[in-house]
Order: structure tokens, then sequence, then C-alpha cells
């Protein structure tokens, strides 16, 4: 999530440029012409990252590793198979052990890494800083870990989904889901257990919640830090739309970090994870106090026919 957080820092800088700082919990007055365009600016971004190299769309393939050796190829006698004609039959075998992972690709298989042919690699996963990419035609392979748990992931830069993206649907741009929250820190900050798609746990540093009222109900939602040098709180979200207008599994929403106790919350903002794209993505699920018994009609609906959106 860190490089959609990037963008929508920057967009809510140059979005809040002219705003008067409100005092905490007041609901700052929000002209419907700037709110517009911020959001259209956002937007845009947003899809130029989608549709990027390195967007969602790019997604081909998630094998989980075994310790030891795990064959990769286009083959089935391969431990990892992966039918794409961009890949060799035996490719390689990425080896799992104490010392990280490690590729050797074999003789033939056209396993490149920045353009330069590839005997033996050591592979940086990505819970370790930059990944190491190695590359076979437009397919690329990188190591993830999520929760102990070890893969390669694999893009195609030329993938169908990216190729024939459809445009994304939204509810309307209305005022009425700009909030300015008053934020409740937790001292110390609470560590949260958030569950992916997977099953997986993750605990995450969570300090404070993001408080706000629609039509006289007031409404709370745990915000959290996914790094410590993080500019913008994350936010995984439930709504009565989720499986009726939007993704069945939630939404995400980036907002500024506190000023003088409050924050700007734009649910215009509000985007799909992952998963609402790609079935090889391991998103995150919002915790059970952050799904909130309203209707939220702002941000992204359902992406296609899948999972419940109209």
């Amino acid at each position: 999530m860190t490089r959609i957080a990037a963008f929508v820092g920057a967009l809510m800088v140059a979005a809040g440029a002219a705003a008067t700082e409100p005092a905490a919990g007041t609901r700052f007055p929000v002209d419907a012409a700037a709110e517009q365009q911020a959001v259209d600016q956002w937007r845009s971004a947003r899809v130029a990252e989608l549709t990027s190299d390195t967007g969602w769309l790019t997604l081909v393939g998630l094998f989980w590793l075994e310790k030891g050796d795990n064959t990769f190829g286009r083959a089935r006698g391969n431990r990892l198979v992966l039918d794409h004609p961009a890949l060799a039959p035996e490719a390689g075998t990425f080896r799992w052990d104490e010392s990280g992972v490690h590729f050797t690709a074999n003789r033939g298989s056209r396993i490149t890494h920045g353009g330069q042919p590839v005997s033996r690699i050591d592979m940086v996963m990505d819970s370790q800083g930059e990944p190491t990419v190695v590359s076979s035609g437009p397919l690329r392979f990188f190591i993830i870990e999520r929760s102990g748990k070890v893969g390669v992931r694999v893009r195609d830069v030329a993938s169908a989904r990216r190729r024939d993206f459809v445009p994304i649907n939204y509810f309307p741009v209305l005022t009425d889901w700009v909030f300015d929250a008053r934020f409740e820190p937790y001292e110390p900050h609470r560590h949260i257990t958030i569950i992916n798609i997977l099953g997986l746990e993750q605990e995450m540093d969570c300090p404070g919640a993001l408080v706000f009222s629609k039509d006289g109900q007031q409404y709370r939602l745990d915000a959290v830090l996914e790094s410590p040098s993080d500019q913008t709180l994350f936010v995984m979200f439930g709504d009565r739309t989720n499986g009726k207008g939007s993704y069945g599994g939630g939404r995400f929403l980036h907002t500024p970090l506190p000023s003088r106790g409050t924050v700007r919350v734009d649910f215009n903002q509000a985007y799909n994870p992952p998963c609402a794209f790609n079935n090889f993505a391991t998103c995150p699920l919002p915790p059970e106090q952050n799904k909130l018994t309203v209707r939220i009609e702002a941000g992204e609906k359902a992406y296609g026919n899948g999972h419940g959106g109209v």
C-alpha cells in the first residue's frame, strides 16, 4: 500500500493548502468545485498508478515457497508452474534456506536482471527493502514475505487486465462525505491485529482513532501507520454498501497526519483494495471495529462484474 500512500499524500498537501485549520471536532465548509477538482486529480493519479508497469493489474501469479529447492518453469514437472509462453519449460530454481532466497537460472532460460543474463542471484524480499526483480520477456519475478510465508510474485507488464483495463465507476462527489474528524490518540500506541484474505495475521501500529459524525450519529475508525516514517494514516473500513454497490471486502482510505487534534477524512477518495482487481493480491481486511453501520456512498464502486457490486 505504500506506493498508493505516497501519491495520496502529495495530493492531500496540494488540496489542503488553502484550508484554514478548524478547531478539533468541528466541520469545516468544503467548496464543491474545489473538492471536485481535488478528487479528479486524485482519481487520475490513482488510475495512472494502477495501470503502470508495477500496478496491481499486472499480477499473474503468486507461488508460496517451501524450504529448500523449488523448481520453476512452464513444464508441469516443476514444483512452481506458470503456463506462460515467455517462460522457459524449466526456467530455474528458487532455493529458500536460512540465509534467504536465491535463484539459479537454467542454461538457455533467458532470465535477466537489470538487462543482463542471470546465472545465480540472491533475492532481496519486499519485507527487507526494495525487492530484487528478475525478468523473462514481459514477466517480472520478485519475492514477498507475509507473516512468515515467503512467495514468488509474478507480474506480466503485457497482461490482459492491464491492456483491457475497464474504467472504475464512482459514487458522486459530494462534500457531505468530507469530515474534519477529531483525532483521539492512543497513549501508548495500540497494536491491532489485521487479518488478510489468506487468514494471515499482522500486528499494525495504531496511533489513534478518527471520530466523526454523520446525520447525528457518531462513528470512529482506528487508523494505522504502515511504517514509522509514514506521512499519512491508513484506514481499512467496511460499510453497508459492501457487496451492495462497493467491493464486498471493504475499502481503503488515506488521511493526513493529525494537525491540532483534527484529521481531514475525505470518503470521496475511498478506494478499492488490490483484490478487487486481481486474485493474486494478499489484501488486509478491515478490523471489526472499523465496520461502520452506515452506507458510505462515496469513492470507488465495486470494480467490474465481481464481488457483489452494481
